[in-house]
């Protein structure tokens, strides 16, 4: 069970990572990156839109809910078993 779920957290984390550091790769949660080491929660998006780049934005949506659809047919997967 501990496999699995780490292997779930794994599901979460985003291949390029995050925009202007791309080796922070989790799309769920980081320390914010104008704000330093407070966490910020799904950081791609919330910071694209405090810095008002709507595309930048569209673009982290996108791909943190492709995360997050990944993370939950993970789960149903494991779930069955």
């Amino acid at each position: 069970m501990n496999t699995a779920l780490y292997q779930a957290e794994q599901q979460l984390l985003l291949t390029d990572g995050l925009p202007r550091r791309g080796w922070y790769r989790h799309s769920i949660y980081a320390p914010g990156f104008y704000t330093g080491y407070g966490v910020k929660t799904l950081p791609g998006i919330r910071e694209a839109i405090e810095q008002r780049n709507w595309k930048e934005a569209q673009d982290q949506i996108e791909k943190a809910a492709a995360a997050i659809n990944r993370f939950s047919d993970y789960i149903s997967k494991i779930a069955l078993q």
